[in-house]
């Protein structure tokens, strides 16, 4: 069978339990996935006084290709993008700004300093999102930011936090899409604290300062994101997930879940009902943690999946905000964009080809049995066939097919880079 008879026979399949698969894949077209331009350059950036990596990241890999400036970083966004279905957004890091080779401090940045990468967004119909830098930095070489003893560092980093909202808001108004705005902050130490109450303090006494700066909400959306630990921040972490779900609760903020920043154990799918319950929207940063916080490239497996029924059966695709955060230098970088972002997208189709509603009844009414009997054969139902087709109607590669643009691309353009 060629890709369009797969497909009606597979939309026959589903069909049969009341899923209609054209309106979801009209559904599916209309989630933005959020992209992570770090990704590209191993979260490099172009400061022109650039430090090297730190605050408890790390990129391991040194495949060749990785963008050297932001035209080359863009160029590869761009590629990835002409394989990925749907319309989607970029999200950048303060340290992508462009200054023209002149030395700008994080907290002296302005939204002229992103002026190429919003005419760029308005040429591809790309959202874009935000984040202020909080590491690689001489003002985080000691691991603490907005929660540092220091009340000059502080300011240092809260005004970097002030500035990088006035850029989001920026983004926003310019391409007519709310720009979410995200601090994540390294801050903790390696070994036992004896005093976890100080720093916390100062943490939430930095973000009251940060949030007291007015943005227009409707360009600008602003969310806070916990971790558990890190390299260097082992035994405690300032902003844990209790600090800033009751932060972003009391203060009308986002709060954003890193699937990576937990408990191996513990996953997120199982927070997004419980959070929906007492907060209108939340976002993520999907990763994949392999024993640790190792943002290794998003892979199509059970968690993904969950995560993903999570959003569907609980009536929240417009309510949770879905943004990637990995970065593999081991690989080809522009791929592993479209080995994760079209797995996210999968698992969105997945989740929208499953009869919850029916699911949610059979619970209801303990029959168990079935619902776990109707859990596993739909693991093996046609879902490849509609996602044949829906990659085909958006325009781009079906199946592995994209790979061989990946490997002219390589040899046309990465290869060249040293």
């Amino acid at each position: 069978m060629n890709i369009q008879e797969s497909y009606q026979y597979a939309k026959q399949v589903y069909e049969k339990w009341g899923i209609n698969v054209d309106e979801v894949l009209e559904t599916l077209k209309r989630v933005p996935i959020s992209i992570h331009c770090w990704q590209g350059d191993d979260i490099t950036g172009f400061e022109v006084n650039a430090s090297e990596l730190s605050g408890g990241i790390d990129v391991t890999g040194n495949y060749p290709g990785k963008a050297r400036n932001p035209e080359e970083l863009r160029q590869d966004l761009e590629k990835a993008l002409s394989l990925i279905p749907g319309q989607h957004r970029i999200n950048l890091h303060a340290i992508y700004a462009e200054t023209n080779g002149e030395v700008v401090e994080r907290d002296k940045l302005e939204p002229k300093h992103f002026e190429h990468w919003v005419k760029w967004a308005k040429e591809h119909g790309l959202g874009l999102d935000f984040n202020p830098t909080l590491f690689s930095h001489p003002k985080a070489e000691d691991g603490l930011t907005l929660s540092h003893p220091n009340p000059e560092i502080r300011e240092f980093w809260v005004n970097h936090c002030i500035a990088s909202r006035k850029i989001g808001e920026y983004f926003g108004k310019e391409l007519n899409t709310p720009c979410l705005t995200n601090i994540w902050i390294p801050d903790g130490f390696k070994d036992m604290p004896s005093d976890r109450l100080t720093p916390r303090k100062r943490l939430k006494e930095s973000l009251d300062q940060i949030f007291a700066v007015d943005v227009d909400e409707n360009y600008h959306i602003d969310a806070i994101e916990s971790k558990l630990f890190g390299i260097g921040s082992e035994s405690f972490v300032v902003g844990s997930h209790e600090f800033y779900y009751g932060y972003a609760l009391k203060n009308n903020k986002l709060c954003l879940l890193d699937t990576g920043h937990f408990h191996p154990t513990e996953t997120v799918s199982n927070k997004i009902s419980s959070m929906l319950l007492y907060s209108d929207k939340l976002a993520l940063h999907v990763s994949r943690p392999v024993r640790w916080d190792s943002d290794h490239v998003v892979a199509l497996d059970d968690e993904l999946r969950e995560i993903a029924l999570e959003i569907v059966r609980n009536d929240a695709l417009d309510k949770v905000m879905i943004g990637l955060d990995f970065f593999d230098a081991s690989i080809n970088r522009v791929a592993a964009w479209t080995i994760g972002t079209r797995n996210m997208i999968k698992a969105l189709l997945y989740a929208l080809l499953t009869p919850n509603d029916y699911m949610k009844k059979l619970q209801d009414e303990s029959k168990f049995t079935e619902r776990l009997a109707l859990i596993e054969e739909f693991k093996t139902y046609p879902f490849g066939a509609i996602w044949d087709y829906y990659c085909e109607q958006q325009g781009v590669p079906v199946r592995e097919n994209w790979l061989e643009q990946i490997r002219t691309y390589e040899q046309e353009e990465l290869l060249k880079r040293n």
